[in-house]
């Protein structure tokens, strides 16, 4: 009899760990925004959060979906394989921070500091990113399909492989940028300097849209087919 009472002990006690378990693993998701903060995988959608200090937060996996981090501090933050999507991001602070694999179409970035930003692989077709601080940032392999770069600062950043199809660099300053293997189907590059690029070849300029006053690196020559159709 005293044998089946302890074994009934044992199991109300592993049905109660049980319980508590997801209660515990959550509870960070209810944890007040401020520095360090760990949402990972945690959902946030549709919050308002301008101007908050996340520094060092981490948000691996987390769906910030239409979220307002306007002016917010995410210097150093983590937001691997993050749902960006819609998430308006217009001048935040995202220095050091890692977006690798984040998705984040429509993101708003424009004005943003991302210098030294690690995007790897990150898809963010149609963001806005102009006139963003991309300064050393590394993109390679990212998706940017028809994003506006115009404006933004380059400067030294690795766009190895990334898809750049009709990405608006109008005004945006590439010295330096690698675009070894990069995708410039219909990119706008007019009036772009490309001088001081690396990786650049032949074929990709034959799939771009310069002009005239897109400056090129030795080597290179600007197409026939430029200045593309307007329509295009």
């Amino acid at each position: 009899m005293k044998q089946h009472k302890s074994i009934l002990r044992l199991a109300c006690l592993s049905l109660l760990f049980l319980a508590l378990g997801p209660i515990s693993a959550s509870a960070k998701c209810t944890d007040r925004p401020g520095p360090g903060v760990d949402w990972s995988r945690c959902h946030k959608t549709h919050r308002i959060l301008a101007n908050e200090n996340l520094a060092g937060g981490r948000f691996e996996r987390a769906d910030l979906t239409a979220t307002d981090l306007m002016g917010a501090n995410l210097e150093g933050a983590v937001l691997t394989e993050a749902n960006i999507t819609r998430t308006r991001l217009r001048r935040a602070n995202l220095r050091g921070a890692t977006l690798a694999k984040a998705q984040g179409g429509h993101a708003d970035f424009e004005e943003a500091d991302m210098a030294g930003a690690i995007l790897v692989k990150a898809e963010l077709p149609r963001a806005n990113m102009a006139r963003a601080n991309l300064a050393n940032a590394d993109l390679s392999k990212s998706g940017l399909g028809r994003a506006v770069l115009a404006g933004a600062n380059l400067r030294g950043a690795n766009l190895s492989k990334a898809i750049l199809a009709r990405v608006d660099f109008t005004s945006a300053n590439l010295n330096g940028a690698d675009l070894s293997g990069a995708f410039l189907l219909l990119a706008r590059l007019a009036g772009v300097d490309l001088s001081e690029t690396t990786g650049l070849v032949q074929e990709q300029l034959n799939l771009a849209c310069g002009n005239d006053d897109t400056k090129l690196p030795p080597g290179l020559s600007k197409p026939a087919s430029w200045p593309c159709p307007t329509d295009e």
